[in-house]
This record gives structure tokens, C-alpha cells and sequence, in this order.
């Protein structure tokens, strides 16, 4: 018997584990079929939860980013969707679009990824208890870009942003929100010295102050009279995601919340 129940109780447990992976869905948008893969905690059907997007880089993919950069793991209350991107040209790779990412303006692709974000987060609102003052988006290199497209045609969706590796030309359209940069300092892809602008035009929109105070590893803060407070994260690495950076980006939500 006791070989039995230990059977069950295995059983039980690797159910469980498989149930708290993320799950694939499927929308149709303006046409086109979508998927991303969603975790959602047991008592986001009846309690308000936070909801956090995450957007993976050019060529990547929704099953590599939920393993690589796993917030379900680090903040399991929370609703969590890994967006999967459609084949686009790149800015700065893959000019023919043969790999997967996301638009990097308004009007590109007919909003497409725009589209999208917008009828997942309505499933989202349909299906769950959403805490409207807690949604957040976060993204790596062109994922990241459009996480600054986010923030630029969607700024009242969201308490926060955490873009990694990346940069906008519509830093001037930006509303003052919470965020955090990620920053590589020996980054060749988008490089250092355009982050460092961003994060100079971050400080300003955010009306943050001028001296920052140590935050974490390789963090700055840099405080805001009006409760938009900048996070410059600035690793020695380059245009990699380094380890521990998803821990300290979840901190930050956790810290934030819309007006």
C-alpha cells in the first residue's frame, strides 16, 4: 500500500507541475492566426491578479522565452503571457523576414502585433479577474522595441514597462510610466551609446531626479516626485538577457502600480 499511495502522491505531484506550465492558446486577428502561451494561476478566476506580458527578440520564439525568461516561475500569483511574434523584416537583422518578431512603428503591418496585444488582453479581462492596476510588459531587443511601442500607443493599459536591449523613435510620444531599462555595456547590436540616450530621455519624461541610488546588481534608481521611478540596469555584458536580470525586473512590478 504504501508503494501505491506513493505512486499517487508521484503522480499527483507531476500532474501539478505540468498543470503550472504555461498553456498554448490560439486567437484569430484581423485574419490571421496567433498563439501564445499563458499561465494563469488557480485563483485568477475569482481574485484580481497582476498580469504580466513578456515579448521574446527577433527570431525567437514563445517556448524559448518562457524557459529562458521565466516569470511564471518568479512571480506565480500572476498571470503570465509569452506572445508569439509572425515572420517581419528586422531593423537591424534579417532584412528579407524570414524570422519571426514584432513591428517597431505605428501603422507597420497594419497594427498587426498591436491588434493582437489588444484582443489577448481582452480574453484576458473576459476569461480572468484581471487587477487593472497592476499589468505590465516587458520584452527583449525587438520584443523590447515593442514594448516601447506599447508604452507609446497603449500607455494607460499598464502601471510599468521593463524594455531589455533595446530603443525607440518615439521616446518623445512616451507618457511618464514606471520603468526599467535593461542595458548591456559592450552591446554591438543596438548599441550602448543609443540605450544610454534612452535612458537620458527616460529620466526626463519620468521627471526622476538627477542622482540615483543603488537599486541592485549593476541598478540604479533614480526616484520621481510623481511616482514614475526609472530602474537603469547597465550590465558589463552584451545584448544577452544576463542572469538574474528576470528576478530583479519582477521585483520592480511588484513595486509598481498604476495611478
Amino acid at each position: 500500500m504504501r508503494g501505491f499511495a506513493a505512486f499517487i502522491v508521484s503522480t499527483w505531484l507531476a500532474s501539478a507541475a505540468a498543470a503550472a506550465e504555461p498553456a498554448r492558446r490560439e486567437w484569430t486577428v484581423d485574419g490571421t492566426n496567433r498563439e501564445a502561451l499563458v499561465y494563469a494561476p488557480a485563483q485568477a478566476a475569482s481574485n484580481p491578479v497582476p498580469v504580466v506580458f513578456v515579448f521574446h527578440g527577433h527570431g525567437g520564439n514563445m517556448g524559448h522565452l518562457s524557459r529562458g525568461f521565466p516569470v511564471h516561475a518568479l512571480w506565480p500569483e500572476a498571470l503570465v503571457v509569452y506572445m508569439q511574434g509572425l515572420p517581419i523584416p528586422g531593423v537591424l537583422t534579417d532584412p528579407e523576414g524570414k524570422k519571426p518578431g514584432w513591428q517597431n512603428a505605428p501603422g507597420v503591418r497594419g497594427d498587426r502585433d498591436l491588434h493582437f496585444f489588444d484582443a489577448v488582453l481582452e480574453t484576458l479581462r473576459t476569461e480572468y479577474k484581471v487587477d487593472e492596476k497592476h499589468v505590465f510588459a516587458t520584452g527583449h531587443s525587438n520584443g523590447g522595441g515593442f514594448v516601447y511601442l506599447l508604452w507609446a500607443e497603449r500607455p494607460y493599459a499598464f502601471a510599468a514597462f521593463a524594455p531589455c536591449a533595446a530603443a525607440t523613435r518615439q521616446l518623445s510620444q512616451l507618457k511618464p510610466r514606471p520603468a526599467l531599462h535593461l542595458a548591456g555595456e559592450k552591446d554591438t547590436l543596438v548599441k550602448f551609446e543609443w540605450q544610454q540616450r534612452m535612458i537620458e530621455g527616460l529620466r526626463k519624461i519620468n521627471g526622476c531626479s538627477d542622482a540615483g541610488r543603488p537599486w541592485g546588481p549593476n541598478a540604479t534608481l533614480y526616484a520621481s516626485a510623481g511616482g514614475t521611478p526609472l530602474v537603469a540596469l547597465v550590465h558589463p555584458g552584451g545584448h544577452e538577457i544576463p542572469k538574474g536580470a528576470p528576478e530583479l525586473i519582477v521585483r520592480f512590478f511588484k513595486e509598481q502600480v498604476r495611478p
